[in-house]
């Protein structure tokens, strides 16, 4: 298949930073003054920042709002299949002539000054979005938050900080409470600040952070509360106490990204038909994902098939606890994850509840784990562990011996594209 041709500006795009990550704003703000400030022409924007459940809060947010009959921008990232996937307008996927048409703009205003691959499609988004009129504009922080090229919008809607962990640490730094102030970065002056669940000390920065900028906050535990009470859920707030389902993404951690995003259009002053499309229309891909479809189901038709990019040691405890919910079925995990993870903090957390792990190597990608690490790794953390060649390999060689195993494939959300490329 030929590739489309915003894959060829976006492969020279790569090309004008030596570096992937440089954080700094600097080059971000040339561009969108070049640009004509697009920045200032968004919707309404939610800002949402933190380490783990940004993008499935995010997703319910949108969903709510969507349901509530309001249009969306989105911009999101990484993607899977197709960069399409990370710029939504309106509620639709960027179409290829848009995306190619903003691309050359931004690719002919930067010239050849440096700016990384992130800056310029950032920009790219930003300008498209600017374009297309809509009730609000959704953009998650690509990494970190301070110096994130996301970071341009001087009065926010609202800000959203999901839970923050250890991750990043060789761009953010070596201790929670620096990665904290990190995600703290995009608190907005007078602006209101919903803040999801977090350990003592990270808290203790983002509300100094909120504190300094006089903006009101909405913190989980002081503000709201939320929990799964006999199949349903229920959030509890100074304005009520909300009733509804559990969340369409599966996984326990979904209760506390669920509360975030309820918090979130509780001060969007939306109403019950927004409450309840949060919890039963998001999407989210690669968060415990069933994969049915493509030739890996084909292959193991009676294995139950998952998928999730979940890579650092919160993802790996979440995905644990989930696992250990499931009705009982031989579970196994085929793995692949970057060198720059904390792959025992990871791992750690499934040893209980995998029977083995099968490493390999991300297809294409010059930064994985070589698949003889991983399984070294797995083998560490107490895990009976062998490599494949390619995950089909690795699940033919799972099911030949257990057909009805249950599979999970997970690691990385660069493994995770791969695998829907193939198998959406």
């Amino acid at each position: 298949m030929k590739a489309p041709n915003s894959d060829i500006i976006l492969e020279r795009m790569m090309a004008l930073h030596p570096k992937i990550i440089d954080l700094t704003l600097d080059r971000v703000w040339r561009l969108l003054d070049a640009l004509g400030n697009p920045q200032d022409a968004l919707p309404p924007v939610i800002h949402v920042a933190g380490t783990n459940g940004k993008g499935s809060a995010l997703a319910m947010i949108r969903a709510g709002l969507e349901g509530a009959g309001k249009t969306c921008h989105a911009y999101t990232s990484p993607h899977l299949a197709r960069f399409h996937e990370r710029i939504r307008l309106a509620g639709d996927l960027i179409s290829e002539p848009h995306l190619m048409q903003v691309l050359d703009e931004c690719y002919a205003a930067n010239g050849e000054a440096p700016i990384t691959y992130f800056e310029i499609t950032t920009c790219a988004a930003i300008l498209a979005m600017s374009r297309v009129g809509a009730d609000y504009t959704l953009l998650e922080v690509g990494l970190g938050g301070r110096l994130d090229a996301t970071n341009v919008i001087d009065t926010p809607r609202l800000t959203v900080i999901t839970p923050v962990s250890m991750d990043h640490e060789q761009f953010l730094g070596d201790t929670l409470t620096a990665i904290a102030k990190e995600k703290a970065g995009i608190v907005k002056r007078g602006v209101t600040c919903v803040i999801g669940p977090q350990d003592d000390a990270a808290l203790e920065v983002i509300e100094d952070r909120a504190a300094l900028c006089r903006a009101p906050v909405l913190a989980h535990g002081q503000h709201w509360h939320v929990q799964d009470e006999r199949g349903r859920l229920t959030y509890q707030d100074e304005r009520g106490l909300l009733d509804l389902p559990l969340p369409v993404l599966p996984g326990a951690h979904q209760i506390q990204n669920a509360g975030i995003a309820l918090a979130a259009l509780r001060h969007l002053e939306a109403d019950e038909t927004a409450f309840e499309a949060a919890m039963c229309n998001a999407q989210w891909p690669a968060r415990m994902q069933r994969l049915r479809h493509g030739p890996l189901v084909k292959a193991a038709p009676e294995a139950e098939l998952w998928l999730d990019g979940g890579h650092n040691a919160a993802a790996g405890r979440a995905l644990g606890q989930h696992l250990a919910t499931l009705p009982a079925r031989p579970t196994h995990l085929i793995c692949g994850m970057l060198n720059t993870k904390d792959i025992s903090g990871y791992l750690t957390p499934l040893s209980g509840v995998a029977g083995s792990l099968t490493a390999v190597s991300i297809p294409g990608e010059a930064n994985t784990l070589p698949a003889a690490d991983t399984a070294a790794a797995a083998e560490r953390a107490g895990m009976s562990a062998f490599t494949a060649p390619t995950p089909l390999g690795a699940l033919e060689n799972i099911v030949a011996d257990t057909p009805r195993a249950r599979v999970l494939i997970c690691g990385s959300l660069y493994l995770a594209g791969h695998i829907l490329r193939d198998n959406a």
